[in-house]
This record gives C-alpha cells, sequence and structure tokens, in this order.
C-alpha cells in the first residue's frame, strides 16, 4: 500500500509539474489577454528602444503593412507598424498585431518586395497567434513579466536580453523563455502563410527568400555578427529551401510595384539616421556616378544639410527639385532646409507652391507652420497645425507649435490645451497634467472640456501603471 501511495504521490507531481512547464496548446490566452500583455510588451520596448516616428518612414512602411492586411481574412485585432532605430538585422510581431523592423534591417533592402517579405511573416505569426497559443498557464507569472519574457524571446541574446532583464525575474520566467521561442515548425508555417498573403497582396514572394540570404550570408562573419532575426526566428537554411521550392511549384506573380515610394523612403531614412562619415561618402559616389539621379542629389542634400554645409545641401536639393519638380518630399525638405537657414520667405514662397499638389504633405504643412510663426502669420499657422492634426494625429510635435502659437494670440486655454496633449504623447505624465489642469480652469469649449478630463483620467492610471512597473 505504501509503495502505491508512493507511486500515486509522484505521478501526482509529475503531472502537476509537466502541466506547468508544458501546457497544452490549446490553453493560449484570450484575445483580451493578447492585447493586455501586447500593451505590457509596449512599455518595454518604448522604455528600451529609439521607435521613429518620422512620418516620411512610418507612412510608408504602415502602407506596405496595409496592404498585406487587406488581404487577410477578418482579424481579432488592428495591425499596427513601427520602425526601431537599430542598426541590427531584426523584425518581430508581438502578439495583438504589432510589427516592428528595425532601421538597420531596411537599410540593408534594396526594393519593397523585401519589405513586404519579411512584414507577411510577421503577420503571419500574428495572425496564427503563435505566441499568444503556447502562453497558456504561463500567464500566472503576471502579464508585466511575461511582457519581459516575450521580449527576451523576441528581440534576440542582444540588447534584448537588457530590455526584458527590466522586468523578467525568477526561475520560472526564465524557464518559460525556451517553451515561448519560435519552433521550426511555427517558422515553416509563417512562411507558408505568408507567402500566401504576399501573392494576394500583388508582390512576388521572391523578396523574403532575398533578405533571409542577406542575413545569411552575413552570419559567416562571426557569432557576434549573427543577425538578431536569425536567432529568433530558426532554421533559416531550411526556410530557404522552402521557399525557393515554393515559388518553383507556385504560378509567379510579376510585381508591378512602383520602385521610387521605396527608393526616396530609403533615401530619407539612410541619411536621417544612418553614420554621418558614411552616408557622405555614400552619396557624394551616387551623385558622381548617377548626376542625373534626383534621389542621389536628394540624400546628398540631405546629409549635408545634417551636418552644416546648408548651402551645398540647398544647391543639391535645388538639383533634385529640377529633376523631379512635384516630388513633395523634395520641396517639403527644400522648405525645411530654407527654414533652418532663415530665409523665412523663400520657405514660405516653395512651402505655399506645393499646396495645389499635396495640400495633405504632414512634412510641408508642419514647416509651413513653423514659417507662419516666425514671419507673424500666427492665425494662419494656427489653422495650418490644425489641419496637420486632423490629418495625423500622433504627429506629436504639431500640438507643442500649435500651442506656442494660441499663446503668442492670447489664447491660453488653448496653448495649454494643445500643451497638454503633445507631453502626454511623449508620455511626460507631470508636465501633461499640468497644462491640462490649467487649460480645465478657463476652457469654456464643452467638446474640449469632456476631452481634457479623459485625457486627465487616462493620465492617472499612466502614472499609476508606471509606478507599479
Amino acid at each position: 500500500m505504501k509503495f502505491y501511495r508512493r507511486l500515486f504521490a509522484i505521478c501526482t507531481i509529475l503531472i502537476f509539474v509537466t502541466a506547468i512547464l508544458f501546457p497544452p496548446v490549446a490553453e493560449g490566452i484570450s484575445v483580451k489577454e493578447e492585447e493586455e500583455l501586447s500593451r505590457e510588451f509596449l512599455k518595454v520596448v518604448f522604455s528600451q528602444f529609439q521607435v521613429i516616428k518620422d512620418p516620411i518612414i512610418v507612412d510608408y512602411v504602415n502602407d506596405v503593412g496595409q496592404k498585406i492586411v487587406s488581404v487577410l481574412p477578418p482579424q481579432p485585432f488592428t495591425y499596427h507598424f513601427y520602425v526601431i532605430k537599430e542598426d541590427s538585422y531584426n523584425a518581430f510581431a508581438t502578439p495583438a498585431g504589432h510589427i516592428f523592423v528595425n532601421s538597420g534591417l531596411i537599410e540593408a533592402m534594396e526594393n519593397e518586395e523585401e519589405l513586404a517579405g519579411v512584414i507577411a511573416h510577421e503577420i503571419a505569426h500574428v495572425s496564427l497567434r503563435h505566441i499568444s497559443k503556447k502562453i497558456g498557464r504561463s500567464k500566472k507569472i503576471g502579464m508585466a513579466t511575461l511582457a519581459g519574457v516575450v521580449a527576451g524571446v523576441l528581440l534576440g541574446s542582444g540588447g534584448a536580453a537588457e530590455a526584458a532583464s527590466a522586468v523578467t525575474v525568477g526561475t520560472l520566467a526564465a524557464g518559460q523563455s525556451v517553451a515561448l521561442a519560435y519552433s521550426r515548425d511555427d517558422e515553416s508555417e509563417a512562411d507558408q502563410i505568408g507567402l500566401e498573403y504576399l501573392n494576394r497582396a500583388g508582390y512576388s514572394s521572391q523578396g523574403l527568400l532575398v533578405v533571409l540570404n542577406k542575413m545569411r550570408s552575413r552570419q559567416w562573419f562571426g557569432s557576434k555578427q549573427i543577425p538578431t532575426y536569425l536567432q529568433t526566428h530558426p532554421a533559416s537554411e531550411a526556410r530557404m529551401v522552402y521557399i525557393d521550392m515554393w515559388l518553383a511549384k507556385h504560378e509567379k506573380v510579376y510585381a508591378n510595384i512602383n520602385p521610387y515610394p521605396f527608393d526616396r523612403t530609403h533615401t530619407w531614412l539612410v541619411a536621417a539616421y544612418g553614420d554621418e562619415n558614411a552616408t557622405l561618402r555614400r552619396f557624394e559616389s551616387d551623385v558622381k556616378k548617377s548626376p542625373e539621379n534626383p534621389l542621389a542629389h536628394y540624400g546628398y542634400g540631405l546629409i549635408l544639410a545634417k551636418t552644416g554645409n546648408r548651402n551645398s545641401a540647398i544647391d543639391h536639393l535645388r538639383a533634385a527639385l529640377e529633376k523631379n519638380a512635384f516630388d513633395t518630399y523634395i520641396i517639403s525638405d527644400l522648405g525645411r532646409i530654407y527654414f533652418l537657414d532663415g530665409r523665412y520667405q523663400e520657405a514660405l514662397n516653395l512651402l505655399h507652391s506645393a499646396e495645389s499638389f499635396a495640400p495633405n504633405s504632414p512634412q510641408r504643412l508642419f514647416y509651413l507652420g513653423r514659417t507662419q510663426i516666425e514671419t507673424g502669420r500666427l492665425k494662419e499657422a494656427a489653422v495650418t497645425f490644425e489641419k496637420l492634426i486632423s490629418i495625423n494625429a500622433e504627429y506629436s510635435e504639431a500640438y507643442y507649435f500649435l500651442g506656442e502659437t494660441y499663446s503668442k494670440l492670447g489664447r491660453p486655454d488653448y496653448a495649454h490645451y494643445y500643451l497638454g496633449i503633445y507631453y502626454k504623447i511623449d508620455s511626460n505624465f507631470k508636465n501633461a497634467a499640468f497644462h491640462l489642469q490649467k487649460a480645465l480652469e478657463t476652457m469654456n469649449d464643452p467638446e474640449k472640456r469632456d476631452k481634457i478630463e479623459k485625457m486627465l483620467k487616462e493620465i492617472g492610471t499612466g502614472k499609476e501603471q508606471s509606478h507599479k512597473q
């Protein structure tokens, strides 16, 4: 009897331990819990990494991502796309549809198909709910800690481990990180579904194979150079063989994609976020090799302006504009450099001239508004910034200058209101609360009063959550 009792006890313990360490896939967290987990995960990412908010880059990446999302079956989540300023090659998707691509990986790409390939693969991970299905009873360790574990898995072993360490504690959390990692089957399934998404969206599927080859070739430089993507997305050789076979079996899709939007965005990203010396040499060489290429002059102008040589920058941006007279980005950047150089009337004339064919360009509106402030056209500036935030509600700097504009117009209620929104977007809750409380004291607009009270409640919740972290 003692033997059987002992055997029963041992079996019970084994079953209990197994249930904790190897929960059944069917016990994946609910959609609501997945969204909660994603919110905690975003706190980890935004606190540890510089997420690029540049609308030129963000809008383009979102356009590519949403083009792929549009061919998906109905989804329980809204997909969001971000770019992290990191040189390492990586891309990852959080639960609930938040997809990140590192700037270094985009810089290594040569066309939109490569970007679409990576994004489609990550979308497939989300739609298949690979991470959330693995979590199961892991949620008992707490969403904040679990978010750190997931960050450690998806961000790799470099800076990611540091990011995760802030919230990942305990042996259970450490053990779970292994259980949550993508498997070979996960990668195979995400490739299969992702390739289908690409074809439906009008892409050829070749881009993902090209990107994997680029990352795989970089691995030969040594373990320290292994791209993070290959650490978090295993079985690269098997994946490349599978993708190659898939391409051979399926009818070829000849993508009809205008290369210019990718090339222009890529040029901006390299100039704005790449190494200055290397970028200077790169675009100087491009201008010499291809003097008729407007983007060569555009990139060279951008990096010259960044390094303080505005006169030469203006010359090259003018050259780019002569070759592509209706490019809103070139016009906006030339206007921006005129503004920064104190040539306000030239900036005003140029930015106004583009209104007929680019009325809703965020960058054009932003520098038009700033130029209007400097030239004393305060009422016009207020109208410009109001239009900008109606088009792009996340353009945080527009709220700051709109607040400054209303302050100069003698409207402290509106000034504090917009400054409060600016600091709230920036997660500076102390300053946000100060300005919103000031706005509430004098604001007569009932709709704005309601919004202020709602934001103050959100700020209180945000402070409480931040304190708990």
